[in-house]
């Protein structure tokens, strides 16, 4: 499984807007929105609020990885986005949150939904991936990234 299979330039966004860790997910959902990759906004937003308030995902070295098993998409969909100043997102180690993975998966999905949310935290646990996350200056430099992942 490769997380460039589900991410191309304009699920990207490299200046993350500042706000809150909903608005954040907002901006990420209205990326995959415009890439015809949900069919109901509000549903995926209410299911993706509703499991972050259940509990944050907001992980540590800057990763937060707010997902949904939703109706509102018919195939597995994520939008990814950096913000360098960093975002409260309720955070394991307390520290701002950098680097968002918005995950959206019909109700039906499991194991690939899993198996991406491991395949993220395991590669974010590496101090070199966190790193280069953080200096990559381009859409391009952030698939390449991805590519890597394993």
């Amino acid at each position: 499984m490769r997380l460039d299979d589900y991410l191309d330039a304009s699920l990207i966004d490299m200046n993350l807007k500042d706000g809150t860790k909903f608005e954040v997910i907002e901006a990420l959902l209205d990326r995959l929105v415009a890439a015809g990759k949900v069919q109901d906004r509000e549903r995926a937003l209410h299911d993706v609020i509703e499991r972050e308030k259940y509990l944050s995902t907001g992980f540590e070295n800057g990763l937060a990885v707010p997902h949904a098993k939703t109706e509102a998409v018919s195939e597995m969909a994520m939008a990814f986005g950096l913000n360098r100043k960093g975002i409260d997102f309720d955070s394991l180690d307390g520290k701002p949150t950098h680097f968002v993975f918005l995950l959206l998966s019909p109700m039906h999905t499991g194991g690939p939904h899993i198996q991406i949310l491991a395949l993220i935290a395991r590669n974010f646990q590496k101090p070199e991936i966190v790193e280069r996350f953080r200096k990559a200056s381009s859409v391009e430099e952030v698939i390449e990234l991805l590519k890597a992942f394993k």
